[in-house]
């Protein structure tokens, strides 16, 4: 039996900052956590809208997108990454969060379709053991 291509290469993993939030250390430090696991990261950088993100993840070829917000939009701006990618027929990317989000939201943003929500503090180990996990379900069921 061979394994195609798709299952063969690394995840990759857009990992964004949206709005006007300018604090990225955060969103650097998952990336280079996942990237040591063996994916491959890509990085927005700073400011970008929900439409950008979600492009990017389609024209990547994304399995997952990391959103990391701190700047307290997140019951705006994620939902709004979860629609674009509704309307864009992307769904099936693994969308995940981090940032400093009151438990109560965190509850409502995976109402709406976040997979999870990562707060400070979270292990690495957690994190990228998720995107493994729920990208691997994700190629099993789209390829």
């Amino acid at each position: 039996m061979s394994v195609s291509n798709e299952a063969r290469r690394p995840f990759r993993v857009i990992v964004a900052k949206a709005g006007l939030d300018g604090h990225d250390r955060g969103a650097k430090v998952i990336a280079r956590a996942l990237r040591d696991a063996g994916m491959e990261v890509i990085y927005t950088g700073l400011f970008q809208t929900p439409e950008q993100i979600v492009r990017t993840a389609i024209q990547e070829d994304a399995d997952g997108i990391g959103l990391s917000i701190l700047s307290g939009a997140h019951m705006t701006l994620f939902p709004l990454v979860v629609e674009q990618l509704a309307a864009q027929g992307a769904g099936d990317i693994v969308f995940f969060g981090g940032g400093t989000i009151p438990a109560d939201d965190a509850a409502e943003l995976k109402r709406l379709g976040v997979r999870e929500i990562f707060t400070p503090g979270a292990p690495l180990a957690q994190i990228v053991a998720f995107v493994e996990r729920e990208c691997g379900k994700r190629r099993e069921t789209v390829g």
